[in-house]
């Protein structure tokens, strides 16, 4: 088996156990029968403007002829989770189920929630969960099997004069979509690019082999070559001094021809008298 081979599959394992964990805990946070989204996910509203918020109850209750029934909660702080006992305007020490709160309509019907405020002040901003009730009958008796929830906010900004119109921002992906989606991609672009890593880790060893061999090859020649070329010596070219009486000593010429220092050449100097130059006759005199 390929060290190749194996990263593949190393890397396929890791991916899916990965996504299978991500899917996991996606199902922990969403139940798998009964679900609740919302169209919008922010409202953003002026005061005294007036503001719909929805949200639909989708999938299937746990037992057959469960009824749905749905509540919406309320908490002032956008990043904490709505209470069981906190209703939309309704004071914390009167929130029962008796309680009424002024200028707040609810409606649901088939699946489907709204809950209308009217004239929305600066402490109607916060956070509103929508909750949907699975309730089964048995016997005289109630019990809810399924409490799937999610929330919207509301932003209220300062009154202005002639507009009274909400802006919505659309709903995104649950997050555990998101999750499993970038994992997933993350996943296909590592497989798809672990060929590529591995070609560049072969090329690079071949470069290092080449490189090493080609060190050795010039290594050997300079051993081998050495004493004529001093550079593989670590040394310098060094000049050969010669003697008086072998720089007068006749050398042979290494192209078979005479020296102009042997007798009986062209311009040789004479044998005998002065080398140089004849010998001068007595001045004549007068």
């Amino acid at each position: 088996m390929s060290d190749s081979y194996r990263r593949k599959t190393a890397a396929l394992r890791l991916c899916f156990h990965l996504i299978v964990i991500i899917e996991v805990g996606a199902e922990t946070h969403y139940h798998p029968t009964l679900t609740v989204s919302v169209p919008h996910m922010s409202y953003i509203c002026p005061e005294g403007a007036n503001v719909t918020m929805q949200c639909v109850a989708a999938g299937t209750t746990r037992y057959a002829g469960d009824q749905v029934r749905f509540g919406w909660l309320f908490t002032a702080h956008q990043d904490q989770r709505c209470q069981d006992d906190t209703r939309p305007r309704i004071p914390h020490s009167k929130n029962h189920s008796h309680a009424h709160a002024e200028g707040v309509h609810y409606q649901s019907t088939r699946g489907v929630s709204w809950i209308t405020l009217v004239n929305v002040a600066h402490a109607d901003q916060g956070r509103y969960c929508c909750v949907a009730l699975d309730i089964h009958r048995e016997a005289h008796r109630a019990t809810v099997e399924q409490k799937p929830h999610n929330h919207v906010l509301l932003t209220v900004t300062p009154r202005r004069p002639g507009n009274t119109n909400c802006t919505v921002i659309d709903h995104k992906p649950p997050e555990g979509s998101v999750a499993a989606g970038l994992a997933t991609a993350g996943c296909i672009m590592g497989i798809l690019s672990l060929p590529l890593i591995l070609l560049l880790v072969y090329k690079q060893r071949q470069t290092a082999q080449s490189n090493r061999r080609a060190h050795e090859l010039v290594r050997m020649d300079s051993e081998a070559q050495g004493h004529e070329n001093p550079v593989f010596l670590g040394g310098s070219p060094q000049n050969k001094t010669r003697t008086v009486s072998q720089i007068m000593t006749r050398q042979s010429s290494e192209t078979g021809r005479h020296l102009l220092s042997e007798p009986n050449t062209p311009l040789s100097p004479p044998v005998h008298g002065d080398v140089f130059f004849p010998s001068q006759g007595k001045a004549p005199t007068r």
